[in-house]
């Protein structure tokens, strides 16, 4: 893969930095770009792109032209790619009412607890096909516990109550309103011997 036009679906927050993710156009594959082989966390000037107005960081929903290196695929993140540092463009958006048509349907979100025990996934007890999902979800609730940020929300009558790195969580949780129920989620980086699920974006 050289050059993915993707729908950017999450630019969370992962160390401070940028997370970013999106479906390719092409073929409605995930694609994460990378800083490393083995998955690190983008710049924040990696995660920008440039249009005729000048240069901004990604933003859900936007399709951006995005070059790479190579496939740096990970047991747990198995759609990372290894960017090759040469500026990203954009090209227009999709509309929020059109999310539902990039949606993923899976039973449940490797499994129903909100982690994945790294060593079941090494030896291939867990096989994570993708680690990235957009799903429709009913009943979210967003609120602080224990000082973190979390949402709780039912999937396929699962109950899952994940932790969310979506930047614009404080705006969300005080204005619930433009809420659609559409959640990226991510299976994060291995921390302590687990793999957790993370509410990427709130859309």
């Amino acid at each position: 893969m050289s050059q993915v036009e993707i729908i950017v679906l999450a630019n969370s927050v992962k160390h401070q930095q940028h997370c970013v993710a999106g479906k390719s156009l092409a073929n409605g594959q995930w694609v994460r770009p990378v800083s490393s082989e083995i998955g690190g966390e983008l710049s924040h000037n990696q995660a920008k792109y440039q249009n005729p107005y000048g240069i901004f960081t990604v933003k859900p929903l936007q399709k951006i032209l995005m070059k790479f290196s190579r496939h740096v695929p990970l047991s747990h993140q198995p759609e990372n790619y290894l960017i090759d540092n040469t500026v990203w463009r954009q090209n227009y958006s999709i509309n929020l009412n059109e999310i539902n048509n990039h949606l993923d349907h899976p039973n449940d979100l490797w499994g129903e607890s909100n982690l994945v025990p790294y060593i079941q996934i090494q030896l291939g007890t867990t096989k994570i096909e993708q680690s990235l999902y957009l799903v429709k979800v009913d009943n979210i609730k967003l609120y602080i516990k224990d000082d973190k940020r979390k949402a709780s929300f039912t999937y396929n009558r699962i109950a899952y109550e994940l932790p969310v790195t979506d930047p614009n969580f404080g705006n969300l949780v005080d204005d619930f309103s433009g809420i659609t129920g559409v959640l990226c989620i991510s299976l994060g980086e291995e921390f302590k011997g687990n793999c957790y699920k993370l509410v990427a974006t709130i859309f």
